[in-house]
């Protein structure tokens, strides 16, 4: 591990060497907590920093402080964070609550695995969620269908999500008798980094105690009652395997509500979208209209009415969260510039210090 975290962490600093200031140096970061973060550099793994004030003072929201996976400028002799490095994915939804904030799950992914359980909890809308905020942040989605040792029809449960998902790596496994987790390696190279992610008790810790081969998360069982997991992990985090990539765990999700996902819906219901191109009329409702694909592709069987209602369902939260978001950015923008005319007011009134 120690070799691939060598050249990883160089072929870091060469890109991001123009974000870099003298003294600086590049850190990833492995986790956050009450405002502190642990950073790894090439050779340290457990280094404790905060943001600068000025970083804290100037960021208009949560996007522009560090997450869990974010390459970090660092002063190390003063343990202090001087600036993110430029991201290239960004995992994220909308903050629970009614504010539309986002909160980033993890920062510069390659793929994210979703993890389900092969349970009474198995629900395909849920997993359609996750797969659109995966296609919103840049990255890959593989869909994990955990427990198969206790699923006697895994095989049927595997082609039904596949159908759903149309294109997206559908794998069944048990992390217990590590049946099917070869299939995840070529997702495990070096330098790639993965998150995990899912409701609670699907079996996250237990696959990154599996691929760590250790046993440094802490798992529970699901509760009989009802089959639903209940929370271990408490906190993102990231882990470097032997293979030489990166491994993010992160807490069970009650909610998974999207706050930008236009993208990631097209990307998902493609399928829909390009039925809904073929109408007679551009502005079709795909109501009782004639010349309706969409109405003639659910007669036909072609398309379920139940994936067409989810699409609907997504696409009017989407909107209605992205133009929320917006009224928030332009409240945040007007705040921001009435405090710099104050600023600049209070700066003209105050007397000169020129001496003569």
């Amino acid at each position: 591990m120690n070799q691939y975290k060598s050249i990883i962490f160089s072929s870091a600093r060469e890109e991001y060497a123009p974000y870099l200031e003298e003294h600086m140096e590049v850190a990833r970061v492995v986790t956050e907590q009450k405002g502190f973060y642990k950073v790894m550099t090439d050779v340290e793994e457990g280094l404790l920093c905060q943001v600068t004030g000025k970083m804290r003072f100037q960021s208009d929201s949560r996007e522009d402080l560090p997450a869990v996976g974010d390459w970090v400028a660092i002063r190390k002799d003063e343990a202090i964070i001087e600036r993110v490095l430029p991201r290239k994915s960004k995992f994220s939804r909308k903050m629970a609550g009614n504010e539309a904030e986002e909160q980033i799950i993890a920062a510069n992914i390659d793929t994210v695995f979703i993890l389900s359980s092969l349970n009474d909890d198995l629900n395909l809308h849920r997993i359609e969620r996750y797969v659109i905020l995966c296609w919103e942040s840049g990255a890959t989605p593989v869909v994990i269908l955990t427990k198969a040792d206790v699923c006697p029809d895994a095989v049927e449960r595997v082609s039904e999500v596949e159908a759903a998902l149309l294109g997206v790596p559908v794998m069944a496994i048990s992390s217990l008798d590590r049946t099917g987790l070869e299939a995840l390696y070529p997702y495990l190279t070096p330098g790639k980094t993965v998150a995990l992610t899912g409701s609670s008790g699907v079996g996250k810790s237990t696959l990154t105690n599996e691929l760590l081969q250790e046993s440094l998360q802490k798992t529970k069982e699901v509760r009989h009652s009802d089959d639903k997991g209940r929370h271990t992990t408490t906190h993102r985090e990231l882990f470097l395997l032997d293979s030489g990539a990166a491994l993010i765990d992160t807490p069970g999700m009650r909610e998974i509500q999207i706050l930008h996902g236009s993208e990631g819906l097209s990307t998902q219901f493609n399928d829909v979208e390009e039925l809904a191109r073929s109408c007679r009329f551009n502005d079709c409702s795909h109501g009782g209209e004639p010349g309706c694909a969409i109405r003639l592709a659910i007669e036909e069987g072609v398309l379920s009415e139940d994936r067409y209602l989810h699409y609907e369902k997504l696409q009017r939260e989407i909107a209605y969260m992205e133009r929320r978001g917006n009224k928030r950015l332009e409240s945040l923008e007007r705040k921001k510039w009435k405090s710099m005319s104050k600023k600049r007011k209070t700066e003209a009134a105050a007397p000169s210090s020129l001496t003569g």
